[in-house]
């Protein structure tokens, strides 16, 4: 199992925008789609947003989850994982709905308050598929992606009960220490998953010393035995921080909610074609990526759980 690469895929994610990519998948069919498509291609690991199918609004409507989740589920044996971050400004509440509803796997879990900004890239675009979109990007100068430690407790005590690991989302050095103290507390035991996130205006640089920082300080706090780590890089850093998380021993992340690219100035026509590349990378290195079942054994999962009608 040394040797496993775990891929996961975030399929869309509640950032990026419909005018930005015409990959981007919007309706359940869509995202359906592509999370299949996705696996097939490697991912041992789906994360999903859901949005609102007329016009891409990010939703935490469970009754549009249950639109996808089952087909997925019917159609792979990918880990499923709902985000508990759903989008800034969604109540905690709403978060907790769909992951409460259909009690996946794995949920992520962002591990600390950030500024998640997006509003410097408004400029590139000079007409929006939909009126929502400037607003939402340009007003990222002004959000706070609130994860209060109330917050983060309401998530671990709500969805521990059903069995769920967590994808332990840290936007910098203070979220370690974050998670440090609810392993601490007890709310959070090993095997746990930490997910490293880079490039963020708002969380830690996507700069290599850094990751190397962040993987020697959770050594540290936690003791290597005790937790999986995977990486992921927006944009343009996705591809070199996935290959230098592979060579460190690391799992990886792609998928449209990251990055739009695939390379250097050019979309991903999909998330399928993003994994094939990571898994590319995987093989290139001496590795394999690994399948669901070794996912779930790395991780401690409790197994796959039919999703609620």
């Amino acid at each position: 199992m040394r040797d496993k690469v775990i891929i996961s895929c975030a399929v869309t994610g509640a950032v990026h925008t419909p005018t930005m990519s015409d990959a981007l998948p919007i309706t359940p069919e869509q995202i359906a789609a592509q999370s299949i498509e996705a696996a097939r291609a490697g991912a041992a690991i789906v994360h999903l947003h859901a949005r609102n199918p007329a016009d891409g609004r990010p939703t935490p409507d469970p009754d549009v989850y249950a639109q996808f989740i089952p087909t997925i589920e019917t159609n792979t044996d990918a880990v499923i994982n709902i985000t508990t971050g759903g989008a800034p400004g969604m109540s905690i509440q709403d978060r907790l709905s769909a992951a409460a509803r259909f009690k996946p796997e794995v949920c992520s879990l962002n591990m600390g308050s950030i500024n998640f900004a997006l509003h410097h890239i408004a400029g590139r675009y000079s007409s929006w598929k939909h009126p929502w979109e400037k607003a939402w990007i340009e007003g990222s100068d002004d959000s706070v992606f609130r994860n209060s430690f109330r917050d983060i407790r309401l998530i671990l005590e709500t969805l521990t009960v059903d069995g769920a690991k967590f994808e332990h989302e840290c936007y910098d050095v203070g979220h370690l220490y974050n998670l440090a103290h609810f392993v601490d507390a007890g709310l959070v035991k090993p095997p746990f998953f930490i997910q490293m996130v880079f490039g963020i205006l708002g969380g830690i640089g996507a700069d290599l010393d850094n990751l190397v920082f962040m993987k020697r300080t959770a050594d540290r706090l936690f003791g290597s035995e005790n937790f999986q780590w995977s990486v992921l890089a927006a944009g343009k850093f996705q591809m070199p921080f996935i290959t230098q998380s592979v060579l460190m021993g690391g799992h990886v992340r792609v998928g449209l909610e990251d990055s739009l690219l695939l390379g250097r100035g050019r979309l991903a026509t999909s998330n399928a074609e993003q994994v094939e590349k990571a898994a590319r990378i995987v093989r290139e290195l001496g590795k394999e990526p690994a399948t669901p079942n070794e996912a779930r054994a790395l991780l401690g999962l409790k197994g796959r759980v039919r999703a609620a009608a």
